[in-house]
């Protein structure tokens, strides 16, 4: 079995884990209402998406 031959050390440990925080999501202003949105997705306060009027999916409750 594999077995590390010297102990790494904290900065060397916490270099690796830099990548592994949390981003925000990015947000893109919509151009119709104004309000933030996230890009190629529908807008949630106007329903319009590239400048159309979309609705949204419904699905049978059981």
């Amino acid at each position: 079995m594999a077995v590390p031959k010297k102990k790494q050390s904290k900065s060397r440990r916490d270099k690796r884990r830099a990548t592994h925080r949390l981003e925000a999501p990015r947000l893109n202003l919509c151009p119709q209402c104004g309000q933030p949105k996230q890009p190629h997705r529908m807008c949630p306060n106007c329903k319009t998406y590239a400048g159309r009027e979309i609705e949204p999916l419904r699905t049978p409750t059981p």
